[in-house]
């Protein structure tokens, strides 16, 4: 053993030493504390057995003996296992059976000879169904507070519109209703986090406000309850809809944090993909768990799919140079987050040996005038005006499946798809008539 040892190991026992000379009670915590570290205690029993033979002397215990200590090279510790609280499988510490029961409130002796209470936790006071409702708002802060703040409720207006078709019973849309919102207030809780996103609706992230972690859980919590609502339905195929949908959604979020973190650019179709799982599944899950409840005998998912890639295609030209946007959620806020979205995906692929774009990404850079000259780039690649005529593909394609759902026979009451037509040219507005584009 070195001598640095020798010395530190020295001065501990000398302190340990002059403290015992006080009290008892330091006696016998000290044992606590050493029979706990059994490295430091086999150093002990080498440099100086004198002591340990007095720790022995104050609290006996079999496994160590002033013998043993002062003979012995290998410090054999006490069996440190706690008594056990089960009355049909107590032991006495050292695993053999204790036939004395003990109350909540009795008290036992360690091993080491001190006294402590037994603990009063047993499983027996839990119960189904207490959960108050005050700790169920402690829960829920970080949602309410998301939820309370209007947002552009596209959702709620693509469930209504659809049903012009499905007809679905007014108890089970409204269940379907309310799964949705969860979901995507949920998912925005996550988003966030994931993002470092500043601004939510023009205000502050739940996470800034409540914490990262009571934020994850709140989103986390109500995905459950999203599927106790579900489970209401009564009705198998819902659930298996349910499982289906919230796989792809964290699919495609994997995918799309994968490519940002490692700066990996995809290609469209990678990322068309990405946002059918993503974007797609949450329009999905509503249309598919509509139709699960609806006698028409209308497909809309076709649809819904080519819907899930306008909106998000939409939502990342205009978060790029849109202003009521910038007022909302920050200005351009993707190239803070370094996110490869639609316009930006076109153009670090139109001229793959200019890295300028790829290197504004990598900085997460909050520098307004840098943002400025990223979106300036994009302008002259053509990115804008690509995303545009995508943009006006898909419309085309959508307003063709509305007609084909609509030419489909008519049961049980189904209406046609002029609300439907409408929020596709809501949603494609804004970026077909943007003078960026041009």
């Amino acid at each position: 053993m070195s001598a640095c040892i020798y010395t530190s190991c020295t001065k501990i026992l000398q302190y340990i030493t002059t403290s015992l000379k006080h009290t008892k009670i330091y006696c016998k915590r000290a044992v606590d504390t050493i029979y706990t570290h059994r490295i430091t205690l086999g150093l002990i029993s080498n440099l100086a057995p004198e002591v340990l033979t007095y720790f022995c002397r104050l609290t006996p215990n079999p496994s160590i003996s002033p013998s043993t200590t002062m003979n012995s090279t290998t410090f054999q510790p006490p069996n440190l296992a706690p008594p056990r609280t089960s009355p049909a499988n107590a032991t006495n510490g050292s695993g053999s059976p204790s036939h004395r029961h003990l109350s909540a409130t009795d008290e036992e002796r360690t091993t080491t000879g001190h006294r402590r209470n037994k603990s009063s936790v047993d499983g027996t006071k839990y119960k189904d169904g207490t959960w108050s409702p005050k700790n169920d708002k402690i829960l829920m802060g970080p949602y309410d507070y998301v939820h309370e703040q209007p947002g552009k409720d596209i959702r709620r207006q693509l469930i209504h519109a659809f049903n012009s078709w499905l007809q679905v019973p007014p108890t089970s849309l409204a269940i379907i209703t309310k799964v949705v919102t969860m979901l995507h207030t949920s998912s925005l809780l996550i988003d966030d986090v994931e993002d470092n996103s500043v601004l939510r609706r023009g205000n502050p992230v739940a996470h800034n406000i409540f914490g990262t972690a009571q934020t994850i859980n709140s989103a986390n919590y109500v995905y459950f309850l999203a599927l106790q609502e579900v489970q209401q339905l009564n009705n198998p195929t819902a659930i298996n809809i349910y499982v289906q949908e919230m796989l792809n959604l964290h699919r495609g979020q994997g995918m799309d944090l994968f490519w940002r973190d490692s700066l990996t650019c995809p290609t469209e179709d990678e990322y068309l993909e990405m946002v059918g799982n993503k974007t797609g599944g949450l329009f999905r899950l509503a249309v598919k768990l509509m139709q699960a409840e609806s006698t028409t005998g209308k497909d809309c998912v076709a649809l819904v799919n080519v819907m899930g890639l306008i909106f998000q295609i939409c939502d990342d030209y205009l978060n790029l140079a849109n202003t009521v946007y910038t007022e909302n959620k920050g200005f351009c806020e993707d190239l803070t987050e370094g996110k490869f979205s639609f316009p930006i995906i076109h153009s670090i692929r139109s001229d793959p040996s200019n890295l300028v774009l790829i290197n504004i990404l990598k900085q997460n850079t909050k520098d307004v005038e840098v943002k400025r000259y990223a979106v300036q780039y994009m302008k002259s690649t053509g990115s804008f005006a690509h995303t545009s005529r995508v943009v006006g593909d898909l419309r085309d394609q959508a307003l063709g499946l509305i007609e084909t759902i609509d030419a489909t026979p008519n049961i049980n009451g189904a209406g046609d798809g002029q609300m439907v037509r409408a929020i596709v040219e809501k949603i494609v507005e804004s970026t077909l008539s943007d003078p960026n584009t041009h």
